[in-house]
């Protein structure tokens, strides 16, 4: 009898071994999710940088002569450009907020992509403006995106972003 009890305790003691040692496993892996997850500014901005050129490039060519074609009456021309470039904003936004973000700057990148959707929705709102024939309209709207493209440029200045920053000249 003693010895059949002896059995039962060892397997109890061999499962506590492995029970114990897949907990401290977890932890490890755990706690080396969040050591990986974890992000410097420098990082995020060699991430995002690659990005922002992208869009950068790709709206420079979409708006290239807008503000003639806007001077010259071709607004509905202008208002697609808009259109696309609004298109282009918000699929470099979802780009962005997909990237890992140091948790110090978390609150400022939030900002940041709040801007950053602003701008899309304000592309956007210029090209209907622009689609319905007022000009004026627009170039409310066009002051509005220039605040806004300085208020999102200030927010990320400790990056000290180069592609991540919009030039409201280089716009139109």
């Amino acid at each position: 009898m003693g010895a059949g009890r002896r059995g039962k305790g060892r397997g109890m003691s061999k499962r506590m071994l492995i029970a114990a040692a897949a907990a401290a496993a977890l932890v490890l892996v755990l706690c080396g999710a969040a050591f990986a997850a974890e992000v410097s500014r420098e990082e995020y901005k060699e991430a995002a940088e690659p990005i922002c050129k992208a869009s950068a490039k790709s709206n420079e060519q979409i708006l290239a002569g807008v503000r003639t074609e806007v001077k010259k009456g071709q607004l509905k021309t202008a208002a697609a450009k808009f259109a696309k470039a609004s298109r282009e904003q918000a699929q470099t936004l979802k780009e962005l907020e997909a990237l890992p973000r140091p948790s110090a700057d978390e609150a400022r990148l939030t900002k940041w992509f709040s801007y950053l959707k602003i701008e899309a929705e304000l592309f956007a709102t210029a090209g209907k403006k622009l689609k319905a024939g007022d000009k004026a309209g627009a170039q409310h709207v066009f002051t509005k995106l220039s605040r806004n493209i300085n208020k999102a440029n200030n927010q990320v200045l400790p990056f000290e972003f180069n592609y991540c920053r919009l030039n409201a000249a280089k716009l139109s």
